[in-house]
């Protein structure tokens, strides 16, 4: 087992959201000039490649990945990802970075909200009370006055409540079996489904863009990377606030690279969202804790 280091932990989270950050910002670029289905066909192929190495890699071999009591719910789990992929890198190209990720910033409170009749978890007042918090922020972003607002925008709004439901079936299928099995069973079932509906709409691009489409391919590998080794060495809940950097960085990037505006109803809607993002994962992990010290105590 590898030793707790939540300070190293909290380093791998910032690095994983800053490299998801660079991904994103090249996935902008080639939205714009090329089927989002073909862009996300090919980093799959490169996910697959990852999936398969790591499986071969492990002591018990392809045999521990393949095995799982749960077919229809990783196949349940790879349809909403790679859906969500999509609509988000759309989001980007129609939209903008700094638009999308403070709307899809509300995701943590949709697992908090969806985690109630899912997995049968108990949210209190104060929890609830972040919801809607973060609901009001999304408002505030999305008001039909401010020239954010058009049916685009819902796409990372959406995005977001797929990813919510995504993690909570990967919960749902981790409770009884390794956290690798379901990474295994995403890239696989994903690469041939996004091969099916990704293939017609298959183009020859620039070698300028072939090398955008690697380099973004080759970081969403290296993110996920970052984020096992980040929740291999530190416990989520420590780790989980660290994410929010991942505003600033896409931020620095929209306005730097790609021009983007920063308007006041995103960065008031954005900081509420965010805001009551943080209170609930601090309040999660400080009713875990407590339960665990009454657990011990007995």
């Amino acid at each position: 087992m590898t030793q707790q280091n939540t300070r190293l932990g909290i380093f791998l989270m910032i690095a994983t959201v800053f490299v998801f950050s660079l991904q994103d910002a090249f996935a902008r670029y080639l939205g714009f000039g090329y089927s989002v289905l073909m862009i996300i066909m090919v980093r799959y192929w490169f996910f697959l490649g990852f999936v398969m190495v790591q499986a071969a890699l492990k002591r018990e071999g392809f045999r521990a990945a393949i095995r799982t009591r749960h077919p229809w719910l990783h196949l349940a789990r790879s349809v909403v990802l790679i859906t969500e992929i999509c609509l988000m890198v759309l989001a980007f190209s129609r939209i903008g970075l700094i638009n999308s990720h403070a709307i899809f910033a509300v995701c943590p409170l949709l697992i908090a909200a969806l985690a109630v009749p899912v997995l049968g978890e108990k949210v209190g007042w104060r929890r609830w009370l972040a919801i809607f918090a973060g609901m009001v922020g999304v408002w505030i972003i999305l008001s039909p006055t401010s020239g954010v607002f058009t049916t685009d925008a819902l796409l990372p709004l959406i995005s977001a409540l797929l990813f919510a439901v995504y993690s909570l079936l990967t919960r749902l299928a981790t409770r009884d079996e390794s956290a690798f099995v379901s990474f295994f069973w995403s890239g696989v079932m994903g690469a041939v489904m996004m091969t099916m509906v990704g293939l017609p709409f298959w183009e020859w691009m620039p070698p300028f863009d072939w090398l955008m489409l690697g380099i973004y391919s080759a970081l969403a590998l290296f993110a996920h990377y970052l984020l096992i080794r980040c929740y291999d060495v530190a416990e989520a809940s420590a780790v989980q606030p660290f994410a929010y950097f991942q505003i600033f960085f896409i931020a620095v990037i929209g306005i730097a690279v790609y021009d983007e505006e920063l308007r006041s109803n995103v960065v008031i809607g954005g900081g509420i969202v965010i805001a009551a993002g943080l209170f609930t994962v601090i309040r999660s992990r400080a009713k875990a804790q407590g339960k665990a010290q009454r657990v011990a105590q007995r």
